[in-house]
Order: C-alpha cells, then sequence, then structure tokens
C-alpha cells in the first residue's frame, strides 16, 4: 500500500518539497485507487477477472514493439497517437458484413486511422480449376449507408479495394478511417461494413475461391478485427519527457549498505526504485502487462555548493547561493525532484473486453535533480 500512495506522490509533484503525510485509513486508501485510474484514465475497469480470454496477436505484437519488459517505451514516436484499440466483429456472421461496436472511443479523442484486419484462408483444392484461369481477385470494403439494402449502390460507400492473390493467405489490411470517423461523431450512422470479392473487371468469381476467416466459425485468433488509433490528447508539460537509454545519475547502494535514517538523509540528490506492482493493488485481474514497473523517486539533499552532478536549474543554483549566504531566512534549499520523466505503455482490457494500448507520459522518474 505504502508504493502505491508514494506513486501517487510522485504523480502528482509539485516543485515545492511537501511534508510527509500520515496513511492508513481506508478511505484514504478508496481516494488513492481511485486518483490512479484517473491517471490511467480509466473510468470504470472490469470487475470480473479475465484470464481466460486471449489478446489479439497483433496487439501483443504492437506492444512489444513500442514497450520494454517494464511497459516503458522504447522511442516515443514509434506510436501513432497514444491509445490503440482492437474490436472484434459483433454480427458473428458467416458473410462478410462485419459490425464493430465503438461506443469506448470518447469523441474528443482524435482518430488518426483506422485498419480492417482480415485474414485470408488458404484456397481449397476444389477451386483449382478457378486458380488456373485467374489469379488475382478484387476485394472491396464498403460502408454500409443503408442495412437493409447494402448492395444497392446508394446503400454502400467505397472505402477501399485491392488486388489480391488468390493462392496467398494471411491477415490483409484496408483502410477505414473514414468511415470510423462518421461513427464517432455520431453512433447511430454504424451501420457496418460490407466486404465484395469479384474477379478482374468484375468478372463473377466462385464464392469460394477466396474466403476470409468470420467470426463465428473460425478461431479468435483470426476473426475480423477494427484496429483503432487515436489520441485522447492527455499530454504531460510539466517535465520534459524521453526514453531510456538518455545518461542518468547512478543507481544508489541497496538498503543493505546505506546505513542509518540519518546518514541516507545527507546523500545527494540521487534516484531510487519505486516498484509499483499492479497485483498488489488488484489489477492484474484486467492488465494483460506488464505486471508492474518501476517508476522511481527521488530523494536526497541539494546542499551548497550544487554541482553538475545534481543536474542543477540556473534558478536552484541562485536559491542555493542565497540560502548559504543566509541572505533571506525565507529562502530554502532547493528540492530534489524528477527533472526528466519517461512514458510507460499498458494492455489491458476494458469494460467492454476491447483490448486497448495505451501510452501514458511522465509515469517513469528517469532522472533527479535540484530544482
Amino acid at each position: 500500500m505504502r508504493k502505491l500512495l508514494s506513486l501517487l506522490l510522485l504523480l502528482t509533484w509539485a516543485p515545492a518539497c511537501p511534508a510527509k503525510p500520515t496513511w492508513g485509513s481506508e478511505d484514504t486508501r478508496d481516494q488513492a485507487l481511485k486518483q490512479l485510474l484517473e491517471v490511467f484514465g480509466i473510468e470504470d475497469p472490469p470487475q470480473a477477472p479475465l484470464y481466460s480470454k486471449e489478446p489479439p496477436q497483433y496487439m501483443v505484437d504492437l506492444y512489444n514493439t513500442v514497450a520494454d519488459a517494464d511497459g516503458v517505451t522504447k522511442d516515443p514516436h514509434l506510436l501513432e497517437g497514444n491509445t490503440v484499440r482492437s474490436f472484434l466483429d459483433r454480427t458473428h456472421s458467416d458473410q462478410m458484413q462485419l459490425l464493430f461496436l465503438l461506443s469506448s472511443v470518447a469523441k474528443n479523442e482524435v482518430v488518426l486511422s483506422a485498419e480492417l484486419h482480415l485474414f485470408k484462408l488458404r484456397a481449397r483444392g476444389a477451386e483449382g480449376a478457378v486458380l488456373q484461369r485467374q489469379h488475382y481477385c478484387q476485394v472491396c470494403v464498403y460502408q454500409v449507408l443503408d442495412k437493409d439494402h447494402p448492395e444497392a449502390p446508394q446503400g454502400k460507400k467505397l472505402l477501399s479495394a485491392r488486388l489480391l492473390a488468390l493462392q496467398g493467405f494471411g491477415w490483409e489490411v484496408f483502410s477505414i478511417t473514414q468511415a470510423v470517423r462518421d461513427w464517432v461523431a455520431e453512433e447511430s450512422s454504424n451501420q457496418g461494413l460490407l466486404v465484395t470479392v469479384q474477379g478482374l473487371g468484375g468478372a463473377p468469381l466462385d464464392p469460394h475461391a477466396v474466403q476470409f476467416a468470420s467470426g463465428r466459425d473460425h478461431h479468435a485468433s483470426k476473426k475480423p478485427m477494427l484496429v483503432l488509433f487515436t489520441d485522447d490528447g492527455r499530454r504531460a508539460a510539466a517535465l520534459p519527457s524521453g526514453f531510456p537509454g538518455l545518461p542518468s545519475v547512478p543507481e544508489p547502494p541497496s538498503n543493505r549498505t546505506r546505513g542509518p535514517r540519518s546518514a541516507e538523509s545527507s546523500l545527494p540528490c540521487q534516484r531510487y526504485p519505486l516498484p509499483v506492482d499492479f497485483d498488489e493493488i488488484g489489477w492484474t485481474g484486467w492488465i494483460i502487462s506488464p505486471r508492474g514497473y518501476n517508476a522511481y523517486h527521488c530523494k536526497g539533499t541539494c546542499r551548497f555548493p550544487l554541482g553538475q552532478s545534481m543536474r542543477p536549474t540556473n534558478h536552484a543554483t541562485v536559491q542555493s547561493i542565497i540560502h548559504a549566504l543566509k541572505l533571506s531566512p525565507e529562502v530554502h534549499t532547493p528540492c530534489c525532484v524528477p527533472d526528466k520523466l519517461f512514458s510507460i505503455n499498458l494492455l489491458y482490457f476494458d469494460d467492454d473486453e476491447t483490448v486497448v494500448l495505451k501510452q501514458y507520459d511522465g509515469m517513469v522518474a528517469g532522472s533527479c535533480g535540484c530544482h
């Protein structure tokens, strides 16, 4: 519990030296958990454990691309926006009419791009005659405007078209950004998608020659999926952000070698571990990765004279001089605080059981300095 409350202090950091509070009441714990949910932008986490749910492999691979084992961002420019969601088709139909419910997307989120992921099945031997005559087909993805007459010209709008090899198989990705922007702006306009397959030049094609995995008859790992990239505007502005690999202050000695508390308080400003364990908080039922991370915190003295190892600001240097010369009794020594923050990534199930990858700025103290 003390780790969690220390994290809240870090996340609500201000450039002042706060007095150490007293914790312990149930009300304080509830308020702390509520505030932590606000930090992560989560209003209503799932109540039931989702251990049996398997996240889409695409989302797991994307998480591993942008984050290290602790969830810390490898490079802030790898991810488009700060939120990625994967929605599964809700029709569970063997026909290529698809519906994705986007109620979890807030209207103030900026839709950057949206992709329809379809798994093309391997052509079966019965279609050998077709494959000998044709090598490619045309796949079109339409936004449905009239669900009662989706095949009519006025009942659909073309979003994406692609030539595919008949003999190929695997994931195919189609851009459907404009349709999703329409649906987020006006939820009632979401009447789904229609996917059609034709031979070259619009020639008819055996419907069994090209098939995509459906939500009804195939494994969950091959179900049609909508992947949505958005930005919710939540950006940390208090401190510079960065990514691992930049130099930081050395780690202090462990607790076993640090000595008594009086000696510890005389150590210069430096970074100390601050483990955050999601299991301890009670969140492992819906968080996929990471299981926890090291937020770090800053502690130590900023005594005169401030060397460059203390990473002082010019203001802190002047403040230290004024304090040392006792020119003003109201001026104290500078405070040891984070001067570089890293972002972390969370892969989790939301309350609709949609898998979300979200990047949070300002969550890890990358280095400490006297400010």
